[in-house]
């Protein structure tokens, strides 16, 4: 996994590349395919490092099963020695330090001693192998407590060197967000569309008939909401989203509106063959031209915060024309098509 993250990290590109794949002022199209890119290769080289983590998660508790046993057994063997000693000292005071001859001879009941003595050979020896069996058992827990030990110190390491993996992707994610949102901000003030920048387009045939505007997210102002960013109230669904979020068409239909001005920035507006309209603003790119065909879950653009934004985040409107002012809350419109946000 981490020659695999650190091979996708060598192979993105250190400088901008023009329209024309040669280095110098980065084009529309190889910043946006940037942005997309690094957004995947940021997602791999997070489960790699998730993957890592768990990894090193479950090499811990083996380590503390494994400390937990060594523990049992160094208790084991210290009440086999202590019973050893016991056992020592009374024959020392039974026997007053005689030999076994003599003991015999002064013995009222020499069979019942030889009993006894047998009786005792016996608990010495099965004392003498379990204190035996456990030292080895020590061994052996000690040798799988130092093999743990540098595993997970080995699994450290790779964690760390992930999470350096992730870090770069993610400042150079970062420059090259800003360096999308710089062309859009610039477009948007010339009133001037760049056009539709193509990106590779994701593989759609798992998505059905109906999708989510975008595939990650979190939901911030909602259809009716009041402020002082809007001149009455909030007309659409907000999905906050960084800038470069792949945004998708939530339908089939076909591209009736792209433009680059205005308080909404640059967006898109879809027209579906229910007879509603969708619309996508405050992008930072667009992926389609107007008048064409998109499918369900379709990447028709990259979320930016142009326009009157205050942050990243898509603007998602459902509407009964293609213009502001026929919008009606899209949560329960998504639901009705098997959208559940």
């Amino acid at each position: 996994m981490l020659l695999c993250a650190a091979a996708v990290l060598a192979l993105l590109p250190t400088a901008a590349e023009g329209d024309d794949g040669q280095p110098g002022a980065p084009g529309d199209a190889a910043i946006s395919a940037q942005v997309a890119r690094l957004y995947e290769d940021a997602a791999v080289a997070t489960q790699q490092y998730e993957m890592g983590r768990l990894e090193a998660e479950a090499q811990r508790a083996r380590a503390e099963r494994f400390e937990a046993l060594l523990a049992r057994a160094r208790r084991r063997v210290e009440v086999l020695r202590a019973d050893l000693g016991l056992i020592a000292r009374a024959q020392y005071r039974e026997g007053g330090g005689l030999p076994y001859t003599a003991q015999m001879l002064l013995s009222d009941d020499p069979e019942g001693m030889m009993r006894g003595q047998r009786a005792g050979r016996q608990a010495d020896l099965t004392f003498s192998n379990a204190v035996a069996r456990g030292r080895r058992a020590e061994k052996r827990l000690a040798v799988r407590e130092a093999r743990t030990a540098a595993a997970w110190r080995e699994l450290e390491r790779r964690r760390a060197e992930l999470a350096e993996i992730k870090r770069n992707i993610q400042e150079r994610l970062e420059e090259a967000q800003w360096m999308l949102q710089g062309q859009a901000d610039a477009a948007v003030a010339a009133g001037s569309c760049r056009g539709a920048v193509r990106l590779d387009q994701p593989d759609t045939g798992s998505v059905g008939d109906w999708a989510a505007p975008v595939e990650t997210y979190e939901l911030s102002a909602g259809f009716g909401s009041g402020g002082d960013r809007w001149a009455s109230r909030h007309t659409g669904q907000d999905f906050a989203v960084p800038i470069g979020t792949p945004v998708r068409a939530v339908g089939e239909g076909h591209v009736v509106k792209v433009s680059c001005g205005g308080a909404f920035g640059i967006e898109v507006v879809v027209q579906h063959a229910d007879g509603y309209y969708t619309q996508y603003a405050h992008l930072a790119a667009v992926t389609v031209d107007q008048g064409e065909r998109v499918a369900p879950g379709q990447w028709i653009g990259q979320s930016g915060t142009s326009g009157n934004s205050t942050g990243p985040h898509l603007h998602f409107e459902v509407r009964v024309t293609p213009e502001l002012g026929s919008g009606i809350d899209p949560v329960p419109w998504l639901l009705r098509h098997g959208v559940r946000l």
